[in-house]
């Protein structure tokens, strides 16, 4: 049996508890004004290279929204 860890965690001292991408210090709100403004993934993940590119992609799943 596997175990699923979630691409994004939340913790009180951490930004505030701010919901970011698991292991990072990258709020998941960056991604979405990133794509808001026209980015892609790709470009995301290059900007923000702590930020797996698969954590990304599932978080996006995860809320509905398209990845491209």
């Amino acid at each position: 049996m596997s175990t699923v860890v979630s691409p994004i965690s939340s913790n009180p001292n951490i930004l505030g508890g701010a919901v970011v991408f698991h292991g990072t210090r990258v709020p998941v709100q960056t991604l979405l004004d990133y794509l808001n403004d026209g980015f892609s993934v790709e470009q995301f993940v290059d900007f923000f290279p702590s930020v797996r590119r698969e954590d990304a992609e599932e978080f996006l799943r995860l809320v509905g929204r398209p990845s491209n």
